[in-house]
């Protein structure tokens, strides 16, 4: 089978490396004109006018990044089987579709409405009460295109740095910590839960995944399953969908939905049974599902920015190394490491000690260090 992937990106590439034992090609369709993923066909097509020698090329289409055209998407859909749908790229591209979604499936959000501009940008931090986080309805993702008020009258300088003409303004969550549910849903509509991961991020970016979540109540987990399937089912899903979601006194609250595998589900690669990369092209391609099990604790470690000393990381042996073949550049996501443990303890131990040959890694914390 002949698999085209819009998007041309680490995750694209990862994908492949999970095909390619299913004995699956791929051709990766890159509307940015700078593609990193290294591997497979690759065309290059910023204007549009080779879509239909994509088509020609493949059997089904899937992709890795949400930020594109999605009347792209539903071109592409007339011809070929796209895989999650059109529906569910369009409703992720837009920050108000998504919570207006999530209230009718009955997903608690935070409290949100719409700033237009900076008057309204302030009347809605004064009636949502201060701090709220203020995004751009569309475009934004890893933190950028965003910013958090603390009082009414941050609103004209937050309104300028952000520079999107539509807003959505959402009241601060008191949260615990952030933790994110990953499920593969099937053609014919099996679906297969991961251990949720706990997730830490610094400065936007996710820094530090740990799966199973420690100390998740069965009652969290069921809460998460039963939002995330509502979503499979609502969307009629095909492939890998991430929910992040904060976890608060009075149970779960969703971000925001992610339609593909996503970067709190890299430790699945050695963590998993079958990992995320794996189990969407099983589900794209029409197969079953593999198992999502965990085999032992998992840790993955973002490189971001700068390499390190990849060669003494390459040393540990329970660091598993994935480079992403990406120039330096601060803020750029250049690889992540899988720490792997038989418990909790160790496997705190093991990734600070990998985190020393990581030059600008934030402090490793999570409910496991605090007190």
């Amino acid at each position: 089978m002949r698999i085209g992937v819009l998007g041309a990106g680490q995750l694209g590439r990862m994908l492949a490396l999970a095909g390619y034992p299913l004995a699956k090609t791929f051709v990766f369709y890159d509307l940015s004109g700078s593609p990193s993923v290294g591997i497979g066909e690759v065309i290059v097509d910023r204007d549009g006018r080779y879509l239909d020698d994509f088509l020609s090329r493949v059997d089904r289409v899937t992709y890795e990044f949400e930020h594109l055209p999605v009347e792209v998407a539903e071109k592409i859909a007339a011809e070929k089987p796209v895989y999650p749908s059109p529906r569910a790229l369009q409703v992720c591209q837009n920050r108000e579709a998504e919570k207006t979604l999530f209230g009718e499936l009955g997903i608690p959000t935070p409290q949100w409405k719409i700033a237009t501009c900076a008057d309204s940008l302030k009347k809605a931090a004064e009636e949502l009460g201060c701090p709220v986080v203020a995004k751009s309805n569309t475009e934004g993702y890893d933190g950028k295109g965003q910013a958090v008020l603390r009082s009414p009258e941050e609103a004209a300088e937050a309104w300028k740095s952000i520079g999107h003409p539509r807003l959505i303004v959402e009241k601060f969550v008191e949260f615990s910590r952030e933790v994110s549910m990953i499920a593969a849903r099937a053609e014919d509509g099996d679906i297969a839960f991961y251990p949720m991961a706990e997730n830490t991020h610094h400065e936007g970016i996710l820094r530090y995944s740990i799966a199973p979540a420690p100390g998740l109540s069965p009652d969290t987990r069921s809460e998460a399953e039963r939002y995330i399937r509502a979503l499979l089912s609502e969307l009629d899903y095909v492939g890998v969908l991430t929910l992040e979601l904060f976890e608060t006194e009075n149970g779960l609250v969703a971000n925001e939905m992610a339609p593909r595998v996503h970067n709190s589900g890299h430790w699945t690669i050695e963590g998993a049974s079958t990992s995320q990369f794996e189990n969407h092209i099983r589900a794209v391609s029409g197969h079953a599902l593999g198992d999502t099990a965990a085999r032992g604790v998992s840790c993955m470690i973002n490189i971001i920015g700068e390499h390190g000393d990849i060669d003494s990381i390459l040393r540990l042996p329970y660091a598993h190394v994935h480079l992403y073949d990406k120039g330096e550049r601060p803020g750029r996501k250049l690889g992540h490491i899988n720490i792997l443990a038989d418990s909790y303890e160790e496997l705190v131990w093991r990734v600070r000690n990998c985190a020393e040959f990581l030059p600008g890694s934030p402090e490793f914390s999570c409910s496991l260090t605090r007190g």
